[in-house]
C-alpha cells in the first residue's frame, strides 16, 4: 500500500514538473500527451490501490472469523473433555 501511495505521489510530482517545464519553455513543446499518460497511469495506480485495500480488508475479516471459529471449537472440545493441552484429539 505504501509503495502505491509513493508511486501516486511521484506521478503527481512529475506531471506538475512537466507542466511547469512546458510553461517555462520559449519554444513550444507539446507535453500534453505525456501529462495525459501520467494522469492515466495515476488513475490506474489509484484503482489498483483500492483493489488491494478491499482485498486486505476482506482477508482481515476472514482471519478474524477463522480465529473466532477456532476459539469456539476449542472451547467446545475442552468442555467435552476431548481436548487436552498436550495432545489434541482427532
Amino acid at each position: 500500500r505504501e509503495s502505491q501511495v509513493e508511486l501516486r505521489e511521484h506521478i503527481d510530482s512529475l506531471a506538475t514538473e512537466l507542466c511547469r517545464i512546458n510553461e517555462d519553455q520559449k519554444v513550444a513543446l507539446d507535453l500534453d500527451p505525456y501529462v495525459k499518460k501520467l494522469l492515466n497511469a495515476r488513475r490506474r495506480v489509484v484503482l489498483v490501490n483500492n483493489i488491494l485495500q478491499n482485498a486486505q480488508e476482506r482477508l482481515r475479516r476472514l482471519n478474524h472469523n477463522v480465529a473466532k471459529e477456532t476459539a469456539r471449537r476449542r472451547a467446545i472440545l475442552e468442555a467435552s473433555g476431548g481436548y487436552s493441552q498436550g495432545s489434541p484429539s482427532k
